[in-house]
């Protein structure tokens, strides 16, 4: 699904360099459950975003589903982006002016969805996040839990193949970082592809492949071990 090669990615400073990314080549098959690690300012975001045609390194190339995207045009990575992806973030970016319901309906409305399956598709995601009862509140009516459970139904609503998720548990307790992550296993078993990034040991035993990045650099990339995982 997923072929990286090669990326750099680095500011300049006159004639000195500042890597993100060095060197950074990695293979993701559809179905895997991938976790990014490593400390703050390791590249970690930056690689998730870049893997989201979000960013553009300055060297490297990057093969999704069979399309070299660096060669692409923007209509077409946007394309892409908004056909097979999903994203969800540490910070929910939720809409305040939206309720539940109107938040998750929003991919929708982009993909010119008629109305009545708009309503099947939200109907089908609120009963399946048991939060049928919450569609008409408002963010600043729900727990951080609760808005991340949004957050995450927002995300695959229009049936993604794959999810990209940036600390997702890093704004909640223990209890609601476990709920989100028996969401994403759900997710993954049902056939989405994953790939987060969190500093938790314990949201990556969830997974089935650890990255670790140091400096720039993929230091480690090892399958989860079964006794590991939750």
């Amino acid at each position: 699904m997923i072929q990286l090669r090669n990326l750099e990615k680095y500011f300049r400073a006159g004639l000195r360099k500042t890597y993100i990314l060095r060197d950074i080549s990695l293979d993701i098959q559809e179905g895997e459950f991938v976790t990014i690690m490593g400390p703050s300012g390791a590249g970690k975001s930056t690689l998730l975003n870049t893997i989201g045609m979000l960013e553009k390194p300055e060297n490297g190339t990057y093969d999704f589903l069979g399309e070299s995207v660096f060669k692409l045009k923007e209509r077409r990575r946007q394309e892409l982006h908004k056909q097979y992806m999903g994203f969800i973030f540490q910070a929910y970016h939720l809409i305040d002016e939206l309720t539940v319901y109107e938040n998750i309906e929003t991919p929708l409305l982009y993909r010119n969805i008629k109305s009545a399956d708009r309503k099947s598709m939200v109907a089908e995601v609120l009963d399946r996040f048991n939060m049928v009862a919450k569609k008409d509140l408002f963010p600043a009516q729900l727990s951080g839990g609760q808005q991340q459970l949004v957050g995450v139904a927002r995300a695959i609503i229009h049936k993604p193949r794959l999810l990209l998720a940036d600390e997702p548990t890093g704004n909640l307790h223990s209890e609601q970082a476990e709920q989100i992550m028996e969401r994403f296993q759900e997710l993954n078993k049902e056939g989405i592809t994953i790939v987060q990034v969190t500093h938790s040991e314990k949201n990556a035993a969830y997974g089935s492949r650890t990255v670790r990045i140091l400096d720039g650099f993929i230091k480690s990339d090892e399958k989860v071990k079964k006794e590991e995982s939750v």
